[in-house]
């Protein structure tokens, strides 16, 4: 365009000139003046107009960025507003045989209300609370102690629950393993009658040890010999710390938890739990795959302290509260060559 103008410019100029080649200086000069005036105008008319659209673009992009932030914030808005509350479940009660007579559908028309629905508290629930309402008697541990085990039922439940003892807080032990399996080996055949008559729910079983609690050094020595170090099933270990005498359902199902708070223990002709502790042990380390969590009551004392750490090793302990101690034992047959202790 500045090449035309220029060109436009000369022919003018070339034809102006020529046309009054014979007038004054002065005339000529005024003609030249305003033959040059006029392409000037044209290049600031063109540079005017350029500016106005390039004005107007500019000014519908503004106008098209903030349409588009408008339905933005519309669009956040409606994703960060709070839902509706949920409309509570109705079951509209209604019958449905032809065969009524007017009484029937009277009736039926009566209970045709919108009820909302209702679940029935768990058996084992509501055992447990009718259970500790009307008694004064409290379970051993406390509640810290509890704590420990009622963590880790929250997260497995349900499942295979195996417990060394039977007590008054077998029922509760049931209810947080709701849905789950709970198992209660017990020494005292006639503790296990009165348990019955009162709670017959429970799924308890009559075991007998052989060991006693002076026993307990010479049992630590035969525990470190290399045959107690083997994983197997109890039934076939060549361990004499091994307990062989329990139901055959016992050793068949897989156990996610085990908790040994018994047999008794706390004077010398005692049975102790040497061999619960070990077996309990022996039967995580025999399971599939997974691992199982083992609590031990009564660490405070010697025989569950001492064996607590060798046979469920300080490696696999999570946690102490009290005097319950928290080990998780994983499988030894999903891993073979996986050292007895960490």
């Amino acid at each position: 365009n500045q090449t035309r103008n220029k060109q436009t410019i000369h022919s003018l100029l070339s034809l102006k000139l020529t046309f009054f080649n014979f007038n004054s200086d002065q005339n000529r000069r005024t003609h030249y003046t305003l033959t040059l005036s006029s392409p000037e105008r044209n290049l600031r008319q063109s540079r005017t107009m350029k500016s106005k659209i390039q004005l107007s673009l500019n000014l519908k992009l503004i106008l098209l960025c903030f349409f588009f932030l408008v339905l933005l914030l519309l669009i956040v808005r409606s994703s960060i507003s709070p839902s509706q509350s949920p409309i509570p479940e109705i079951h509209l009660l209604n019958s449905t045989n032809p065969t009524q007579g007017p009484e029937s559908a009277t009736s039926s028309a009566c209970s045709s209300l919108l009820t909302p629905t209702c679940t029935k508290t768990p058996p084992s629930l509501a055992n447990a609370l009718i259970h500790y309402a009307t008694t004064n008697i409290t379970p051993q541990q406390t509640l810290k102690e509890i704590s420990v085990s009622a963590r880790v039922l929250a997260k497995k439940s349900p499942c295979n629950f195996l417990v060394f003892g039977l007590g008054h807080d077998s029922l509760m032990w049931t209810a947080l393993n709701h849905g789950g399996r709970t198992v209660f080996l017990e020494e005292d055949k006639a503790w296990i009658g009165q348990i019955q008559q009162r709670l017959p729910t429970l799924e308890s079983y009559h075991v007998v040890y052989d060991t006693k609690v002076h026993q307990a050094d010479e049992l630590m020595r035969i525990g470190m010999e290399e045959e107690c170090k083997d994983v197997s099933d109890p039934r076939f270990s060549k361990c004499q710390l091994a307990l062989k005498g329990f139901p055959n359902e016992v050793y068949d199902i897989e156990w996610d938890l085990i908790m040994v708070d018994a047999p008794t223990g706390y004077h010398d002709d005692a049975p102790g739990r040497m061999s619960a502790i070990y077996t309990a042990g022996l039967m995580a380390r025999n399971r599939e795959e997974g691992e199982t969590d083992v609590f031990v009551h009564d660490v405070d004392r010697v025989v569950e302290e001492k064996f607590s750490r060798t046979f469920l090793c300080e490696g696999y302990l999570r946690e102490q509260e009290g005097r319950i101690r928290h080990f998780t034992i994983p499988s030894h047959r999903a891993r073979l060559g996986r050292p007895f202790c960490p």
